[in-house]
């Protein structure tokens, strides 16, 4: 699997991404400037998380008009795959390669802290490691992750499965009116969903910070192994 990480200015998390990734490749992903106007030859282009131009206007607003944005566009139409994860997953909505918007956390707070995610579908290169209602433990860190769609676009994402992961309970349980489980305040407690061809993936917490012993743990390593598994296919 060959891979690529896009760097904006304020981008803070790159270097967290790359170790994921070469945990599973075995080879360093190539790391993309914001300016560049070309993708080299690649499987998986990530958006990583952090403060995009210092978050000015709204999250990812400013980032959504890069010029590599055009060439990950493109890259998208022709059926690539791309994770954003945090701020790259504002930058998706942004863009409008995935719906919905990022909206201020519930309390008004920026939260840093462990959460739990339930894994609501198997059938997707981002989540098939997984069984259907797993759950695993994974970093957040963030003042702007509290996912909102109007009520089509809401229906429309849960009525074609299209929720890839909801925070939960370590047991599993989805309350979304329960800051506990659902800190951000989340509608329907989504923490990520995919596109329709299910190529791809935008969440806000960070699998990418536990992918190894010394960090604490490897649950979130399921999503990386499983996009080199499906390449590999």
């Amino acid at each position: 699997m060959k891979s690529a990480i896009v760097v904006f200015p304020g981008t803070n998390r790159e270097r967290d991404m790359a170790i994921a990734l070469k945990r599973v490749t075995g080879k360093a992903p190539a790391m993309l400037w914001h300016r560049d106007t070309s993708l080299p030859d690649v499987d998986l282009v990530v958006l990583p998380g952090g403060f995009s131009y210092g978050d000015y206007l709204r999250c990812g607003a400013m980032a959504a008009h890069s010029p590599i944005m055009a060439e990950i566009r493109s890259f998208a139409q022709k059926g690539g795959h791309i994770l954003g994860v945090c701020n790259g997953f504002q930058i998706l909505t942004e863009t409008g390669l995935l719906p919905g918007a990022l909206l201020r956390n519930a309390n008004l707070r920026f939260l840093s802290q462990d959460c739990h995610l339930r894994v609501e579908r198997t059938d997707t290169p981002f989540t098939h490691k997984w069984e259907k209602g797993a759950v695993f433990r994974t970093p957040l860190a963030h003042g702007d992750g509290n996912y909102t769609a109007d009520a089509q676009t809401l229906e429309r994402l849960e009525g074609e499965g299209l929720v890839a992961f909801r925070y939960a309970g370590a047991d599993g349980t989805v309350r979304a009116e329960d800051a506990t489980t659902n800190p951000n305040g989340s509608i329907n407690s989504i923490a990520g969903i995919i596109s329709e061809n299910t190529r791809i993936c935008g969440m806000m917490p960070h699998p990418e910070d536990l992918v190894d012993p010394l960090m604490g743990g490897e649950d979130g390593l399921p999503l990386f192994e499983g996009l080199m598994e499906a390449f590999v296919r």
